[in-house]
């Protein structure tokens, strides 16, 4: 409880937070209620091909007549969850690869960090590449190529902060008494590291939007009949100049989407560092 006062103080004491928190929460919400929503996002109106925002329509139709508001809702939906489960995913592989490396070094660090040494330096795109000659492009497809292979970040900052955590007396004494590795690392450091875990969660759910954002974009991520941000963007290519809005309004969403979960992160960190502070 006393987290979140301090979490909500530091919120609303900048416009630039309390923007990207109502933000979030907007877009969350709008994204939520779109299934209950009076509107079907496959219907089409061959009389209404690519008009512009309206009363009727607010965010306009697409070339076939679709309403172009609860497609951008339901391609919220998609981007949200891929970003919300690739987070997921790349934490836990990062929380528990910079563990293991960061506690136990020697032979297991170096091994690992030479495999993050590598996968670091692959271009994610020739990555992508290569794993859709074995994978069927899509959504379960995109959620695995980002999570597995976007860890490395966190890793890094989980091995640095468990390397200096591990030199404290009571690890020392804990080790002393004949504690078990996995229990010293349960009690000991994890708690220590929860808020680095936390601000490393914010930056890679940015990421992980923007990735898939590019990825369905170039045509290797989310494919239809399903819609993402960046799939909507990537079909609007062709209209343009008829219909520049329906580059726009995606791009905005995809753009504003990344830099509030970037200020979210910041002020998760800066209340973080206060509470440390005290």
């Amino acid at each position: 409880m006393v987290f979140l006062k301090k979490f909500k103080r530091v919120i609303f004491s900048s416009p630039l937070y309390t923007f990207s928190f109502l933000f979030i929460v907007l877009v969350v919400g709008l994204a939520l209620i779109a299934p209950i929503l009076p509107i079907d996002p496959t219907k089409t109106n061959v009389s209404q091909l690519s008009k512009g925002p309206s009363l009727q329509y607010l965010f306009g139709t697409d070339e076939v007549g679709r309403d172009y508001f609860i497609r951008v809702l339901y391609g919220g939906r998609i981007s949200l969850l891929v970003g919300v489960l690739s987070m997921i995913t790349a934490t836990t592989i990062g929380v528990v690869i910079g563990v293991v490396s960061g506690y136990f070094g020697g032979l297991i660090d170096a091994i690992l960090m030479r495999v993050l040494d590598v996968l670091s330096s692959i271009p994610w795109l020739v990555l992508v590449i290569v794993l859709s000659v074995f994978f069927k492009p899509g959504l379960s497809t995109i959620i695995i190529v980002i999570g597995g292979f976007s860890w490395m970040n966190a890793a890094r900052l989980m091995r640095a902060e468990t390397m200096a955590i591990k030199e404290r007396e009571y690890v020392y004494y804990a080790k002393f008494i004949g504690e078990k590795p996995l229990f010293i690392i349960k009690k000991h450091i994890f708690p220590f590291i929860v808020p680095t875990m936390l601000v490393a969660a914010t930056t890679s759910m940015s990421g992980a939007i923007m990735t898939e954002s590019a990825l369905s974009f170039l045509g290797m991520g989310i494919q239809q009949p399903m819609a993402s941000w960046g799939s909507l963007l990537q079909n609007a290519q062709s209209s343009l100049q008829r219909a520049p809005y329906m580059a726009i309004i995606p791009g905005l969403f995809i753009a504003l989407t990344i830099y509030a979960f970037n200020n979210l992160g910041d002020a998760l960190k800066e209340t973080l560092e206060e509470a440390y502070d005290k």
